[in-house]
């Protein structure tokens, strides 16, 4: 956007009726979209006739922003409405902009789809024409990198043409999906070339930073704004104050201690939230990064140090942590397209920094972090509606390559398509948990979970996707939904102990997921004397860090290994035991 300032100027300048009078009546020329449903189309078609901007470029934000939903009118967390993403925050007022343009009211852009994209049309129309020196409209489809760039509500240059890279490989590879009552478009594969001069003039936000922050050069992610934290205050090793009145460890990873992933968080709040937890002392916790929805990067520890954001020890000595500004209850409603790519971005970096790939064993949600014992369970965010396949394509564009998957043919994930439903609600399954149950059927009930089948945020009870399991058998559901059950070894909670004991499961996929190779390598329990052998939180064989028992047999799916190959007694083998990860000796394993 190009700020609060100009967008309220044009507002207050401009009638509705005189800018709708001055707009062109001739359509885009880029190749039109193909579709199958004339009622998703003409929202589309009607929009672009009377903005000027072509139909394909709002079809692809409409699918970017909201995957065609518009989520029952609930915001994200930028309070952005619809599937075009209309804001009304303190730096951007799109929704207002939008409102007096069409002379409607805020609550039927907020509601009402076919309003929701000629509003979203309308503004675009309006960042085009301030982009222009001659005030026109672009002759052509890839005239509007720009104004795309300029509406992606982004505060730096490079995370708003970010934005217009992602839209316009939308246009370019096409795609089909559904709106939420249910009507298909597809938007065919346009032949567009980003015109990326035009957005040369682009201005980005300018709001002041948030108090212990600066824009410098002292951060180790050149787009980040600078809020480390004092060492001499929050370092453990220098502060005055014992923990918690201090908040990480310094070191200087990776030479003092190895970086092998980046953990994923949310904030449960606003990045000033965020931002208010972590400039405190007291608090306890730190996290080297906070990502706005706006895009802007937050830096508040150096990655050489050991910032105590996941709970398990080991996991922060040789992680880097991202909070996220969201809440992981309401998920998909909270996370917007600009977050994301701003994100991905990051990661990317990080991946390529430290020669990591790019799968589920190095890229981890805080929820797949194992609590270092059984005593306590560790946190659950991002979420169920973290769109975790989506998030890991954002990352490949920039360039980084998945790893490559395991030959063995009983190594899977689950993916999903991340399509709401028919009624514009999200549920865990479309976008990152999938249940177990007693056997093959739906019907046979889910197996035991802590908290019962009401808390959406329970991670006892289910997998995530995109990481990788082992199964023994797979039949399609008993019960005739159409599911496919795959069965596995799952470490089942025992609910009075607390202990996570192996038993088998099953995993019930819909016809809607996609079941892929996985990555790794099979690990079978190979029990010196045929008892159960301890699982663990962290990769050391002590007491302090039992998590439970897995019996002699037992296959799990192993993506990643800790310690020295050359020395067996020092090699552990991280497991899918359950939701979270945990760890064998590999004196206690079988490989392959």
């Amino acid at each position: 956007m190009q700020g609060i300032t100009r967008q309220l100027a044009f507002v207050a300048g401009i009638s509705a009726t005189t800018l709708i009078a001055s707009l062109t009546a001739t359509a885009a020329t880029a190749q039109p979209s193909s579709h199958s449903s004339s009622s998703a189309i003409s929202m589309f078609t009607s929009a672009s006739q009377r903005s000027g901007v072509p139909a394909p470029l709002l079809e692809a934000i409409c699918y970017l922003e909201g995957r065609l939903s518009m989520h029952a009118g609930h915001p994200s967390i930028d309070h952005g409405y619809g599937c075009m993403h209309l804001v009304a925050n303190d730096h951007s007022h799109t929704l207002l902009q939008a409102a007096h343009d069409l002379g409607v009211s805020q609550r039927r852009l907020r509601l009402d789809m076919a309003t929701n994209v000629l509003g979203g049309a309308m503004v675009l129309r309006d960042e085009a024409r301030a982009l222009s020196p001659s005030h026109s409209l672009p002759a052509h489809l890839g005239g509007w990198y720009g104004a795309v760039a300029t509406y992606s509500d982004a505060v730096t240059r490079s995370t708003a043409t970010l934005y217009a890279d992602a839209v316009f490989k939308v246009l370019r590879t096409g795609f089909t999906g559904r709106t939420d009552s249910g009507q298909r478009l597809v938007l065919a594969p346009q032949q567009v070339r980003a015109d990326k001069g035009t957005a040369a003039s682009i201005r980005t936000q300018a709001d002041d930073l948030p108090a212990g922050c600066q824009r410098d050069s002292k951060v180790d992610y050149s787009p980040a704004i600078d809020c480390i934290v004092n060492p001499k205050i929050f370092d453990c090793k220098k502060s005055p104050y014992q923990y918690p009145g201090c908040t990480y460890l310094g070191a200087n990873r990776p030479s003092s201690e190895y970086i092998n992933g980046v953990v994923i968080h949310d904030i449960e709040g606003t990045a000033q939230d965020g931002l208010n937890v972590f400039q405190d002392h007291n608090s306890g916790v730190s996290i080297h990064y906070i990502v706005d929805t706006d895009g802007t990067v937050y830096q508040c520890l150096h990655e050489a140090d050991i910032a105590y954001q996941d709970g398990n020890f080991w996991s922060n000595s040789h992680t880097i942590g991202i909070e996220h500004a969201g809440f992981d209850a309401t998920g998909y409603d909270w996370y917007n397209a600009t977050e994301y790519l701003a994100s991905a971005q990051l990661v990317a970096y990080l991946l390529t920094k430290y020669h990591l790939s790019l799968d589920r064993g190095v890229l981890v949600s805080h929820g797949t972090v194992p609590s270092p014992n059984y005593l306590s369970e560790n946190h659950v965010d991002p979420g169920p509606y973290w769109m975790w396949d989506y998030y890991m394509g954002l990352i490949h564009n920039q360039g980084i390559p998945y790893s490559q998957p395991s030959t063995n043919p009983n190594l899977f994930a689950v993916h999903t398509d991340q399509q709401p439903q028919a009624d514009g609600t999200e549920t865990q399954s479309d976008f990152g948990f999938f249940y177990l149950y007693n056997g093959p059927s739906t019907d046979s009930g889910r197996i035991p979970s802590l908290s019962g089948d009401t808390d959406i945020t329970d991670e006892t009870d289910n997998v995530e996707a995109g990481v990788s399991y082992y199964y023994l058998d797979k039949e399609p559901d008993a019960a005739g939904t159409g599911d496919t059950m795959y069965e596995v070894w799952y470490g089942e909670h025992d609910q009075s102990s607390g202990f996570q004991d192996a038993k088998t499961a099953w995993i019930a996929v819909p016809p809607s997921a996609d079941v892929v190779e996985g990555v790794g390598a099979p690990v079978t329990i190979n029990s010196s004397d045929g008892n159960p052998v301890f699982v663990y939180g962290e990769p050391h064989a002590s007491s302090s860090y039992i998590l439970g028992g897995a019996p002699d047999g037992a296959t799990f799916a192993s993506m990643l290994t800790i310690g020295d190959t050359k020395h067996p007694k020092k090699l552990w083998y991280e497991i899918d035991f359950n939701h979270r990860q945990a760890y064998i000796p590999a004196t206690e394993v079988t490989v392959g």
